[in-house]
């Protein structure tokens, strides 16, 4: 089951990038930007122990 749902979120992901290349780099601004802020945070966290 989970093989499967993880191919359809594949094959999805692939068919967004390629219907809506703007919103697909959007998207991946934004999860790289959250990433960005959360390793900041945990850097922050880290040097004040």
């Amino acid at each position: 089951m989970i093989r499967v749902l993880t191919w359809a979120f594949v094959i999805f992901f692939v068919w967004y990038m390629l219907t809506n290349p703007a919103g697909a780099a959007a998207w991946l601004g934004g999860a790289l930007g959250w990433i960005q802020h959360a390793g900041s945070s945990l850097s922050s966290f880290v040097s004040e122990l």
